[in-house]
């Protein structure tokens, strides 16, 4: 089960919130706050207030539809800072001209999800294996026999003209 919490509308660049986002992602929720609570970045302090949001979803759903969710198994799934609208200003130039420049912002998303457990990933691999109990990469392999008479069978480039008449270079 996937939960998602979004903050819309952050007057900071998109660039910027993925420089945050980045560290975060595939991390656990716990060590997700510690990170954030040592990022000089002025975003982390949003970015761990939507992070306790949608911790606080999990909880919320996992009570209300009687799911069984445990905290502290889920991961930061995915983190992902979209372009949002843009407000276009003017800084006054010399000679009477204007220049114009641009302010950013910033539709962040953050999805939790439970970390799968070892015996799901180990339930993966005997999904993965043939009847014969021989994994498929194994099965795919050619025997070294085939690979000798391979490099055997390329051909010699032709030769040049000047190699075949005998005529000096």
């Amino acid at each position: 089960m996937e939960f998602t919490a979004t903050a819309r509308f952050q007057r900071v660049s998109p660039q910027k919130a993925r420089l945050v986002l980045d560290l975060i992602k595939g991390q656990r929720v716990s060590d997700a706050f510690s990170t954030l609570a040592f990022t000089k970045k002025r975003i982390a302090g949003p970015v761990e207030k939507l992070l306790r949001s949608a911790v606080d979803n999990a909880n919320y759903l996992s009570q209300e539809k009687g799911l069984d969710v445990d905290v502290d198994d889920l991961v930061v799934r995915s983190a992902v800072a979209g372009d949002g609208p843009r407000l276009k200003r003017i800084r006054p130039a010399p000679m009477g001209r204007a220049f114009r420049y641009v302010r950013r912002m910033a539709h962040i998303v953050i999805v939790l999800g439970e970390r799968t457990s070892k015996s799901a990933q180990l339930k993966g691999e005997v999904k993965g294996e043939v009847k014969g109990g021989a994994s498929k990469a194994a099965t795919g392999a050619k025997p070294a026999k085939v690979k000798a008479a391979a490099a055997k069978s390329k051909k010699k480039p032709a030769a040049r003209n000047w190699e075949k008449t005998g005529a000096a270079r």
